[in-house]
């Protein structure tokens, strides 16, 4: 296993820098007959640098990934940042809820990495993330439906709606009351369904009545529910299909832990691939990269 995982990373390292513009992104993104599979770098690249921050932002767009995924929370002077948490505990130096300190208060403070140990890398603001990926890279917006309204704001100011997709585990009739004059447009919004809750199908329908959705995001703790449900709708109706290998539970088990630490990739990304997926979110988007140039699947 040690030997796959050493040559595994070869041959990743060996495609970096492999980019394109975003516009040939979005097209992929947009045209439901291509078999590309897009790759969704989870919170950037954490492994590299902090997550949600400008190296790990950086450096996911050098890989040559298509989606970089953020979260979003606000600070007490309105201003939208980057964090994943609802405390800056875990994160950054800082402690308690972003909502408590100023813009200028929180550029004090730096980002720890994944062992929690101190970096130089600082909080990045939503409108300098969108400056960044302009033209490079897509952002999908996480933990941020929240501020759907603040965040519409920022990418009209910095011409990147079309690069961008919000999304929320809400039922169309909720999105419409709540957001309603936002939908449509250039700025994509793809809803959350967790295929086991008895109205999962039901949300589906209603998406695919009124809004035709670019994609869907599917969550399934086992195959069974996903094999069980009509999730094959999806693709008939010209949206795409979002799946995450994250962790098991999110997939059945076919995780990226199933794809590189078993040294089974067929029966990961692969099993998630067989079952449609043509966006995949994982947290390791090199080696994943790796895959699909091998299968023809990304260029």
């Amino acid at each position: 296993m040690l030997r796959f995982t050493f040559l595994f990373w070869i041959l990743a390292f060996s495609v970096q820098g492999q980019t394109r513009p975003v516009q040939d992104i979005i097209r992929q993104l947009h045209n439901p007959k291509s078999t590309e599979v897009l790759v969704v770098a989870h919170r950037g690249d954490w492994r590299y640098a902090p997550e949600n921050s400008v190296l790990s932002l950086e450096h996911a767009i050098q890989m040559g990934v298509d989606i970089v995924e953020i979260d979003l929370k606000k600070t007490k002077d309105g201003v939208l940042i980057l964090l994943h948490d609802a405390t800056l505990n875990r994160t950054t130096t800082g402690h308690g809820k972003p909502s408590e300190y100023t813009w200028a208060e929180l550029q004090q403070l730096t980002l720890k990495n994944e062992h929690g140990g101190p970096t130089r890398q600082k909080i990045m603001t939503f409108e300098d993330c969108m400056k960044r990926a302009k033209g490079r890279v897509m952002i999908n917006i996480d933990k941020g439906y929240d501020y759907f309204k603040e965040a519409h704001q920022i990418l009209e100011a910095t011409g990147t709606m079309d690069h961008a997709i919000i999304k929320a585990g809400k039922s169309y009739e909720t999105v419409k009351a709540e957001n309603g004059e936002l939908l449509g447009g250039k700025l994509a919004f793809m809803p959350i369904v967790n295929l086991a809750k008895p109205e999962a199908q039901s949300v589906i329908e209603s998406y695919e009545k009124h809004l035709k959705p670019v994609a869907y995001e599917l969550n399934f703790a086992t195959d069974s529910v996903l094999l069980h449900s009509n999730y094959q709708s999806i693709r008939k109706s010209g949206s795409k299909l979002w799946l995450n290998s994250l962790w098991a539970s999110l997939n059945g088990g076919h995780d990226d832990e199933k794809s590189i630490e078993e040294n089974d990739p067929e029966a990961g990304w692969g099993w998630l691939i067989a079952h449609g997926a043509t966006l995949i979110q994982t947290d390791r988007p090199q080696e994943l990269l790796a895959y699909l140039r091998k299968k023809g699947l990304h260029p």
